[in-house]
Order: C-alpha cells, then sequence, then structure tokens
C-alpha cells in the first residue's frame, strides 16, 4: 500500500507503509523548445525510456557514494518499475535546488556575462542554491538568506556545500575516466533525523557533460555512463 505525496517534473513520490518513500522515475525532461537543458525550470521534453535509464545511473552513483562513504537516502531500487525506495527525508524550505558549476555557461553565463566568458573553468567549483519555485523563476538565494528566512541553519548549509563539493568530485571523476567533462550538477539534498543527506537522483538529466567540445545528450550520456 502506497500514497502519492507528491508529483514532480520527472518523478512521482509515495509513501510507504514502512515509513519509507518510493520515487516513481518518469520520462520527462527539464528543457525548452524541446532542447535539454538541465538549467530550465519546466518540463521540455518526453524521452521515452529515460526515467529508467535515469533510474540506473542514479543507482551507479549512488553505490559509488556509499563506497566513497557518502551518506544518502538511497535503500535500493526495481529498474524493471522504475522505482527507488528511500530514506525519509525533509527538504529544506518548499524545497531548494543545490547546482555545483565547474565551468560557467548556461545561466550562469545569462546572469553574470558581462564578467566571465562561457566555457571559463570555476577553479574548485562553485556552488549555488535556488528555490524550487516556477513562477518565480527558481530564484538564487544565499546561505545567510538560508538561514535569515529559517531555512537551514548556517552550520547546515556548510554541510551541505561540502557535501555537494565532495560529490560532484565522484561524478566528475568517473566522468573524466571514461573521456568526458563535468561542467555543472544539481542536486537536492534533504534532512533526516537533524543530518543534511544527499535525497533525489543523480541522473543525466541533472548534469550538463562535455565529450570534447561538443555536449552529451542525456540519453547517450547514460549508455556511455552504464555501458563502459
Amino acid at each position: 500500500m502506497m500514497n502519492l505525496v507528491y508529483t514532480g517534473k520527472t518523478k512521482d513520490v509515495y509513501k510507504l507503509e514502512n515509513g519509507n518513500v518510493l520515487l516513481k522515475f518518469k520520462d520527462d525532461c527539464t528543457g525548452k523548445d524541446g532542447k535539454f537543458d538541465p538549467g530550465e525550470n519546466s518540463v521540455g521534453l518526453t524521452i521515452e525510456g529515460i526515467g529508467k535509464e535515469n533510474l540506473k545511473t542514479s543507482v551507479y552513483y549512488f553505490d559509488l557514494l556509499k563506497k566513497a562513504g557518502i551518506k544518502t537516502h538511497y535503500v535500493s531500487a526495481d529498474i524493471d518499475n522504475a522505482t527507488m525506495e528511500v530514506l525519509p527525508g525533509k527538504v529544506f524550505g518548499h524545497g531548494l535546488e543545490v547546482i555545483c558549476r565547474l565551468v560557467a555557461t548556461g545561466s550562469f553565463i545569462r546572469r553574470y556575462g558581462e564578467y566571465i566568458e562561457d566555457g571559463t573553468v570555476l577553479e574548485g567549483g562553485y556552488v549555488e542554491c535556488t528555490f524550487k519555485n516556477d513562477e518565480k523563476g527558481d530564484p538564487l538565494v544565499t546561505g545567510e538568506g538560508l538561514a535569515a528566512l529559517g531555512v537551514m541553519s548556517p552550520e547546515m548549509f556548510e554541510s551541505m556545500k561540502e557535501q555537494t563539493l565532495k560529490i560532484t568530485k565522484v561524478v566528475a571523476d568517473d566522468l573524466k575516466s571514461i573521456g568526458l567533462d563535468l561542467w555543472d550538477i544539481k542536486f537536492e539534498f534533504g534532512y533526516n533525523n537533524d543530518e543534511v543527506i544527499l535525497i533525489d537522483e543523480i541522473a543525466s538529466g541533472n548534469m550538463r557533460v562535455y565529450k570534447g567540445n561538443e555536449i552529451v545528450d542525456p540519453v547517450e550520456l547514460t549508455k556511455l555512463i552504464l555501458n563502459r
């Protein structure tokens, strides 16, 4: 028995009888005008089968993170049904997205292009947060702003930022091993018993990856990650 508690852009969320949560992956991707863009805040296209492939990718990376000693909400997965069981994690505010940028591009350039060129490496990685709010265009918010609004403590923010940089390095190093360059990646965090942990997914549709000078679309990226 499970109850639908939330319908998202790329997944539906159900509450399970054991207290855990079930994520049902869909075939929708964020983008605009039928073109994939992980930086967009609305569904732009549907790619048949991408839900299951995103789940496989998430499971692959959650296992890598576990080996690296990084705790996440992942419990188990059912690939055939495109579902993943996870620990319950309360979201921050009404939902918070955390982006780690290794290269300046996309919305970062749209905001700051007068100061930096598209494709410039951001040494050490740059972490930024946006509230999940389609009507307001997912507004940026600082760590100080999150504390002032009562969304999270400064200590929680620092934990989230530190984990974001560690997780991004794990993913980037793995992609580098197959000749790919991670430019940016989007995460969601929540808290479980006051501990900040990674929630949601780590999927091709949430990252911007290049092979040489060409961006790799999510379907091809998933194939490259899983079929090595």
